[in-house]
């Protein structure tokens, strides 16, 4: 697989961080080879495993926030069940905490929780507000350990036995708030096991109780709103306490029971959801496997289930039935359940289509044919997948620029337009902010594939069927090799479904900023930019651009200045995994050098644009230090006070003012500049004895205009000393030591351009 930057290959020690940064309904999918490193498992004389062997539990829903941009790639087997709210964590609406009069009287304060024992620390949790619960998943050292270590954690399992035995389908006696504390303790432990300590049989016994208690208990079954939330908690936990062969009958009892009609509108869809991830982490569970082997009935009853849902595809609840194909087909993996699964998965392939309103479930079967019985493609109608949903799918194409392509699922004219307008109008300014002499050397990235899907549901499962990557982000930028011959880079976005009947396209800006600065700033590909820490600067800058260039204030980033939470100099050592560290802080660190430092900028840039990360390390670290952390933040101090609340502007060069429009002049532009096809733009420039440098840009507008340059007359494309022929308006030529007197440059419109800028610098 061709190097793409920002696929982001996630380090154990960041994963928790990732995680937390994430909402997702039904929590987030961390497998054991990202998970935080575990020793082998020791049993205990009853057998239970004292450390984690399976999937590490997943986090709270709720209020964490995922990132803008981009993370890297699991192997497609490993890609989580999708929740039913695929929207970006700030598009959803905030959890609505319970309990209110009480959370009211008793405030959330950790010390309550790490400070109580037995019956005076489960009416505590009892009383206090879900959020509160939810604050205690990031607890590390001794808070971890004083409120989740095994005796705390038997305690509050035992609780929820005798809770359950009683549960009248509702919060009013506690037990979500029982079940998400468990759900808290094993999700800490698993990842910071030597603060807590080990899990053995005690506990194991105690929670197999209070789950056995709580499915047994007739109102779990209820079909009502009351139910719903913490039936779809206590599902969770199942996971969370790698329970998952032992519940295989709750897993196959709400598949069969599910109703559309009567289960969607009380809520219920979101207690039925999580029994997927129940399966999918399953396989990473001791005996999981085999127990499906010797009972393979929760196969036909996935099957049922796919097959009978399918009318709710291309609807609010479409993910249920594809999520149901997908875990289907993931048995593809076990040789023994192959038999069994290949007709099952063939009929639900032959119920759907790679176009239309059935493809995602099309795209869930070939995708596990693709990774677990791709010889066999032509059995289930699934051989070249990709290139199926692409044309089923991807039917739009539309050329912005020479340099610019659109490829989309589902956008107008209008749209498309307003699309072309925003890229093509931030190479100008790009380029007026970096400052930058042309593409770096090597670089054959001459064009741009941007690829839009009709939502971030659409984006999350055919941008991962179609070009096999993690899709749970904002958006990727795959830059692959730009010095390889007929490398196409491209990034994949899509439409921001949850501001509509608004227009937007989420990332749209950040990440063609990664195209323009891997193109003007960055030496080689990805992997060569991550040779030494870059990352403040690669995703900073382009949340730095996309702000500004759309005049939008960074609201998070000011928030995060008034935390004065990091130092300059530590930034400069970002790494990818805190999704707030990389971006908000990102953005303030590349805004403070931009606006305060400009000649360490330009120095910088030098380095990176020559592949000089070494030479670029010692200036952030050595050369600059800890010099500036005094003033970053004093800067931070004036950013969350205001100052960062306008958005940067990007000075512009003047107009020259010579009564020849074809004359520039030092530090000066002509705008608005046109010519015809095969037809030429001239301009002069009067160049004083010893200068050292004159350099030339062009960029905006439509068409494309070649730029050339000729030191004794006019410049033309058979009469130039030097030219500059990209495939749009960008074009950039340094002349060093000119002769003194009038040079010549020329616009050729290869494609009758207009509304070009041309500067002039000496």
């Amino acid at each position: 697989m061709s190097p793409a930057r920002l696929l982001r290959l996630l380090q154990p020690a960041r994963l928790l961080t990732l995680l937390l940064s994430l909402f997702l309904a039904v929590g987030l999918f961390a497998p054991q080879s990202q998970a935080a490193p575990v020793a082998a498992p020791a049993a205990t004389p009853g057998g239970a495993p004292t450390t984690p062997a399976g999937p590490a539990p997943q986090p709270a829903t709720g209020t964490p926030q995922r990132g803008d941009g981009e993370r890297q790639f699991t192997s497609l087997d490993q890609r989580a069940p999708l929740p039913l709210d695929t929207r970006p964590a700030e598009a959803r609406p905030a959890a609505q905490p319970r309990n209110l009069a009480t959370a009211a009287q008793q405030a959330c304060t950790i010390s309550d929780f790490t400070g109580r024992t037995g019956s005076d620390l489960v009416q505590h949790i009892k009383a206090a507000d879900v959020q509160c619960i939810n604050s205690l998943f990031p607890l590390t050292g001794s808070d971890a350990r004083g409120a989740f270590r095994e005796e705390q954690m038997t305690t509050v399992a035992y609780a929820l036995r005798d809770a359950a035995g009683s549960y009248p389908g509702d919060d009013s006696t506690s037990v979500e708030q029982l079940v998400l504390y468990l759900r808290a303790g094993y999700f800490v432990q698993w990842y910071h096991k030597d603060d807590v300590g080990t899990y053995g049989t005690a506990l194991q016994t105690a929670i197999r109780s209070g789950l056995d208690a709580f499915f047994g208990s007739a109102h779990s079954r209820d079909v009502t709103a009351g139910n719903a939330t913490i039936l779809g908690e206590s599902v969770t936990l199942i996971d969370s306490a790698q329970e998952n062969v032992r519940y295989l009958p709750v897993v196959k009892r709400l598949l069969t029971d599910y109703d559309s009609a009567s289960w969607n509108p009380a809520g219920m869809a979101w207690a039925v959801n999580p029994v997927f991830t129940v399966l999918f982490r399953g396989h990473q569970v001791d005996g999981f496997d085999a127990a499906v082997e010797a009972d393979p009935s929760v196969l036909d009853t996935l099957s049922a289930f796919a097959g009978r849902t399918g009318d709710l595809l291309g609807g609010d609840f479409g993910v249920l039935p594809y999520n149901a194909t997908k875990e289907l087909g993931r048995f593809l993996k076990d040789a023994a359940l192959q038999a069994k699964v290949r007709p099952l998965a063939k009929a639900l392939a032959a119920q759907s289509a790679p176009s239309g309103r059935t493809v995602f479930q099309w795209a869930a079967v070939a995708e596990s044919v693709g990774y677990y019985d791709a010889a066999n493609c032509s059995y289930y109608g699934t051989c070249n997948a990709a290139d199926q949903l692409k044309s089923g799918v991807l039917t739009i194409r539309y050329t912005c620029s020479p340099s610019i392509k659109l490829i989309a699922q589902a956008l107008d004219g209008t749209q498309l337009a307003t699309t072309c307008a925003s890229l093509t109008g931030q190479d100008a300014f790009v380029h007026a902010v970096v400052k930058d002499n042309g593409p770096v050397k090597d670089d054959g990235n001459t064009t741009i594939e941007v690829v839009v899907f009709h939502s971030s549901l659409d984006y999350q499962v055919l941008a991962a069927a179609i070009y096999g990557i993690d899709t749970n982000n904002g958006g990727m930028y795959l830059e692959g090799n730009p010095a390889a011959a007929g490398n196409q880079p491209r990034f994949l976005c899509y439409e921001a479904e949850w501001v509509r009947p608004s227009f937007q396209i989420w990332n749209l800006n950040h990440e063609y900023t990664h195209y323009l600065d891997g193109r003007f700033d960055m030496y080689g590909d990805f992997d060569a930019g991550m040779t030494t820490p870059t990352v403040w600067w690669v995703e900073g800058f382009a949340e730095y651009v996309s702000y500004s260039y759309r005049k939008v204030t960074n609201d998070a980033a000011v928030a995060a200045a008034a935390r004065h939470t990091y130092k300059l100099s530590d930034l400069f050592d970002t790494v990818y995994g805190d999704q707030d560290r990389v971006y908000r802080w990102g953005y303030l660190a590349v805004r403070y050098m931009l606006e305060q430092h400009r000649p360490d900028v330009d120095a910088l840039l030098a380095k990176y644009r020559v592949g000089d990360w070494a030479g670029a390390r010692t200036l952030l670290k050595t050369t600059i230090g800890t010099r500036y952390d005094a003033g970053f933040d004093s800067w931070l101090t004036s950013c969350a006070n205001g100052a960062c609340a306008t958005t940067p502007t990007v000075p512009t060069a003047p107009e020259c003012t010579a009564a020849d429009t074809r004359q520039l002049g030092a530090g000066c532009a002509r705008s608005n500049v046109a010519a015809t096809t095969g037809n030429y733009a001239h301009f002069y420039l009067l160049v004083p004895a010893g200068t050292k440098q004159v350099k030339i840009t062009t960029g905006g507008g439509t068409g494309n205009g070649d730029l050339y340059y000729n030191a004794s007359n006019w410049a033309y494309t058979g009469a130039y000393t030097a030219r500059s022929t990209g495939p749009d308006n960008s074009e950039t030529l340094t002349v060093t030591n000119p002769p003194a007197g009038y040079v010549y440059f020329s616009l050729y419109a290869q494609q009758g351009f207009s509304g070009v800028t041309v500067t002039s610098e000496m």
